[in-house]
């Protein structure tokens, strides 16, 4: 071989090498499967989680934002002053930050936004999270005051929630189909039933993302999750569905597997309103009859931690209760005859489309088929459940998943969809959001947990496990789930 040949080759295979190299190191766009759909693209105007799935941190933020292991850090506020009477919250915004449409976003943005979500004809799924500002003022483009009616201990918190996110007036009206945020990613494309599109916002105000796109798509069936990740259709799933799959993806070098915790309480939710489960001894009969440990096992192949009542068991406030709900299928039929209903009763059981919902009904259904309770199962899609079990409080029995983080207050709104009505408990909640000292709030949390729980207002089954099997090159993911959210912001690809 001629030492021109040899060079050329030499030449070539550095030239390929170096091609190659570039290109794995040049990986800057990621697909992750979600199971649901959003009904739409404002977190500001529904309940659906699925939208903060997709749109939390990385196309919206609020004033302040979750960090993986659910602190509380600034957002679009980089810092924030509060009076001495923990009633006057002057927040400090960052400047130069602009939304995706290239307009300034100020201090009367965030006013907007504010106003909006607790104004009259609001329709923000947490409103509550608002009802205590009384006034909302602009200082100057970077400052806001806001002011509450009394101390509120949780108010940083609560405008964390995807809910809380910062929108302008401009681009309000096509919120729904054409999100306009502040984040890293701007939205591109929606393709209904299929998948959303986002890419890098280049004019971003903070640290730019390491991504340059990224497509959520929805694979709802549990099969076709497997299929698409076995095949590496997708990167990432998020939330897999099928968690008897797992450990057959841990034994695959190609994956890993991400086991975290989320703040999904999972509930067989109890309308209180609905005769004959208005009845505290009917719901009593119902928790007894309930084994935990089977619907975690054969819904959830095991993953899933039992609760008693609707807390997550990994806050350091969280009590014990599953006791107070052991199952119990003679102590239900005995409850059921002393409430007048020795032959049982039907109810309806409403499903939405999760895997946990699906199949654990099935199980529940025939638990309290034991005990004489019969249920007629109606599987409905999420956009059903939300207008019939959500909004229209039309059913007697339905299993969720409660993602959002810490909130046992929306027991203490008779209006929501279980109907609770208990002014004890309302009172409360009043007496915690006012209260500041740590050691008080967790007494308090402790006896709300117990009145809930007393009140047998649902069947408390198990704090929904988050697993997510991902490419092993994707690096950044969030392990566990503080906030239903995939944050993209800090996911990169190993080289």
């Amino acid at each position: 071989m001629s030492k021109l040949t040899s060079k050329f080759l030499t030449a070539s295979a550095l030239a390929i090498a170096s091609v190659t190299g570039t290109s794995l190191a040049a990986q800057s766009d990621i697909t992750i499967a979600i199971q649901l759909e959003p009904p739409h693209l404002d977190p500001t105007s529904a309940a659906a989680g699925a939208i903060d799935s997709v749109l939390y941190s990385n196309v919206f933020e609020g004033l302040t934002r979750f960090a993986s292991d659910g602190a509380i850090i600034p957002g679009l506020a980089k810092s924030w002053d509060i009076s001495a009477d923990g009633t006057e919250y002057t927040f400090h915004l960052n400047s130069g930050v602009s939304f995706h449409d290239g307009s300034a976003m100020d201090a009367d943005d965030v006013k907007f936004s504010l106003d909006r979500a607790r104004g009259e004809d609001s329709t923000n799924a947490q409103k509550a999270l608002f009802a205590g500002i009384t006034d909302v003022s602009v200082v100057d483009s970077t400052t806001v005051k806001v002011t509450l009616g009394q101390a509120n201990g949780s108010f940083l918190f609560n405008m964390a929630w995807g809910d809380a996110v910062i929108v302008a007036p401009e681009s309000i009206e096509g919120i729904k189909n054409n999100p306009v945020g502040t984040g890293a990613f701007k939205f591109v494309n929606w393709v209904q039933g299929d998948r959303i599109e986002l890419a890098r916002n280049g004019d971003y105000w903070g640290a730019a993302p390491a991504l340059d796109a990224a497509t959520f798509k929805f694979i709802s069936d549990p099969t076709a999750a497997f299929a698409a990740v076995m095949a590496q259709d997708v990167d990432v799933f998020a939330g897999f569905p099928a968690p008897e799959n797992l450990p057959q993806f841990e034994a695959d070098a190609r994956f890993q597997v991400l086991s975290g915790s989320t703040e999904g309480e999972t509930i067989l939710s109890t309308n209180n309103k609905m005769p004959p489960l208005d009845n505290v001894k009917v719901r009593k009969a119902i928790a007894h009859a309930i084994d935990r440990q089977a619907i975690i096992d054969g819904a959830m192949f095991g993953y899933g931690t039992p609760i008693g009542t609707h807390f997550a068991p990994h806050n350091p406030d969280y009590v014990d209760l599953t006791g107070n709900s052991a199952y119990d299928p003679e102590l239900s039929k005995q409850l059921l005859a002393e409430a007048g209903f020795p032959d049982g009763f039907e109810t309806t059981l409403k499903l939405p489309p999760p895997s946990y919902a699906r199949r654990g009904g099935e199980i529940i259904a025939a638990q309290l088929r034991e005990v004489g309770i019969e249920t007629e199962i109606s599987n409905l899609e999420w956009a059903q459940w939300l207008e019939q079990v959500f909004r229209g409080k039309d059913y007697g029995l339905t299993i969720v998943s409660h993602t959002e983080p810490m909130d046992i207050g929306i027991y203490a709104r008779p209006e929501y969809y279980f109907q609770y009505d208990n002014p004890a408990f309302q009172d409360l909640m009043t007496e915690l959001n006012a209260e500041s000292d740590p050691a008080k709030r967790s007494a308090m949390l402790q006896k709300a947990q117990r009145i809930i729980s007393d009140d047998y207002v649902n069947g408390y089954l198990f704090e929904l496990a988050y697993s997510t099997v991902a490419d092993a090159k994707v690096r950044g993911l969030w392990v566990n789930a503080p906030t239903q959210a995939n944050d993209l912001t800090g996911v990169s690809w190993a080289d």
